[in-house]
């Protein structure tokens, strides 16, 4: 099954970039590749328009030849060896959708130092690895696109890096998980606990066998690395995130948070503040009224405060074959229209050249400083004033006490603080907890207004 790559493109030896199609070398042909394959192919017309010349799939490296095949057909060159993609001299743009941080590092820094622009949907590779790899483009006068790897269908990098440029970002906020956001609709909507929506999730193809990346935050958190560094012109940081999934919410903090008038999102929140920067990733509760808590299903949405534009939010699929092929193309034609271009004139990869990146301060968890969702389990209802009286008297600023509308759970205190330090919320919440008055642990969740 594999075709030798070497006799296939030797044809374009010698003519003039500006004048043949971008040549390009795919690694992966699964969900994304395929898309990818297929948009390509049917779009030809409209995209080549847009691009200036025309975007072709050269070469193909796929575990299942057999496969690949029938998704390419016969006249594209196929192989099971992606460094031999990587570094092709017939290829001027390798796209990796491959996914992982092994191997997928290896061919994207190999392309690189072959002087090869790269295409990738994968977040976690540059999240993780990403200072090395856009360190060696800029030394190899390469670009490296990533539209794909964060909202695949919503244009957010752009945005960032180039529609928002005159603003200074105060914050990025949103739903960048499907699978959550379609958890979390499920709990509310049917009533579900977690494990019965995450069931859902995985009957529908939403969730994966294994869900741990996108049940536990990491997803989120890879894309949202992303995100802050092109809102704040910062390193990529993942190491910097505060990470917290939604395995431990429970369906009774859904319905509380209904009857104060919230819903639950799982959400991604970058914040500049003098001190430093917040990134975060947690379940929050957002006004049911906001345009944010209406984002249901497996959708994605994201707002971004710039001090110019004030907020802009963006919304759409979350994730698809063809829906990051949309993204993954947006990058190929760029790619496009580089040549000719000295590499200090193009688009920075985080949006700021690399002179002007700044290191802020990563703050820690104690210093993030929002309202909060206190849910406390009591022995009789009439312990409601003395919960209220315990809060303050440790100076959380309370604006709201009342008994949760639960039949089954027992007696419950709802409480909604103002703006305080999570350190301060954490101590009062473990003296709260060994009062006589508490029947068992306290429940607490932010609360996140996302207001402009």
């Amino acid at each position: 099954m594999y075709r030798d790559p070497v006799l296939s493109l030797q044809p374009l030896a010698g003519v003039p970039a500006a004048m043949r199609p971008l040549r390009v070398g795919m690694i992966g042909i699964g969900t994304v590749g395929s898309g990818t394959f297929r948009v390509l192919a049917r779009n030809q017309a409209e995209i080549a328009g847009r691009a200036g010349r025309g975007i072709e799939v050269v070469m193909v490296a796929a575990r299942n030849l057999p496969r690949a095949a029938g998704i390419v057909g016969d006249g594209i060159p196929l192989t099971d060896d992606p460094m031999h993609v990587a570094t092709h001299p017939d290829i001027d743009v390798l796209v990796e959708v491959a996914g992982g941080t092994g191997p997928a590092r290896d061919w994207v820094l190999a392309a690189i130092a072959h002087g090869k622009h790269v295409v990738t949907a994968n977040k976690a590779l540059l999240a993780e690895h990403g200072a090395e790899i856009f360190a060696a483009a800029r030394q190899h006068g390469v670009a490296v696109a990533y539209e794909g790897a964060v909202a695949v269908s919503i244009p957010i990098i752009k945005a960032l890096r180039e529609g928002l440029t005159a603003n200074r970002i105060e914050w990025v906020a949103g739903i960048i998980n499907g699978t959550t956001n379609f958890i979390l609709s499920k709990m509310r909507d049917e009533g579900l606990d977690f494990a019965g929506a995450l069931a859902q999730a995985q009957a529908l193809g939403y969730a994966e066998a294994d869900p741990a990346f996108d049940i536990e935050g990491i997803d989120a958190a890879h894309k949202l690395t992303l995100l802050a560094a092109n809102a704040f012109g910062t390193p990529v940081r993942f190491a910097d995130v505060q990470v917290e999934g939604i395995t431990a919410l429970q369906g009774v903090d859904v319905a509380c948070a209904e009857q104060l008038g919230y819903r639950i999102k799982l959400l991604g929140i970058a914040r500049r503040r003098e001190e430093g920067v917040e990134l975060r990733v947690q379940p929050a509760l957002v006004p049911a009224a906001h345009l944010m808590a209406h984002v249901n299903g497996s959708m994605n949405g994201i707002m971004v405060k710039g001090d110019a534009s004030g907020v802009t939010m963006y919304y759409g699929a979350g994730a698809g074959s063809e829906q990051t092929a949309s993204a993954v193309i947006a990058d190929l034609v760029d790619m496009a229209r580089l040549d000719g271009t000295h590499a200090a004139q193009r688009v920075p990869h985080l949006g700021f050249h690399a002179h002007a990146m700044s290191q802020l301060k990563a703050l820690p968890r104690a210093a993030v400083h929002t309202s909060h969702y206190l849910r406390v389990p009591v022995h009789a209802a009439n312990q409601i004033e003395a919960v209220a009286a315990f809060l303050a008297a440790r100076r959380i600023p309370v604006q709201q006490v009342v008994l949760a509308a639960q039949e089954k759970t027992g007696p419950q205190v709802l409480v909604l603080t103002g703006p305080a330090p999570q350190g301060e919320i954490d101590l009062a919440v473990h003296a709260l907890q060994a009062s006589a008055a508490v029947a068992g642990a306290v429940t607490t969740l932010r609360v996140e207004t996302l207001a402009g």
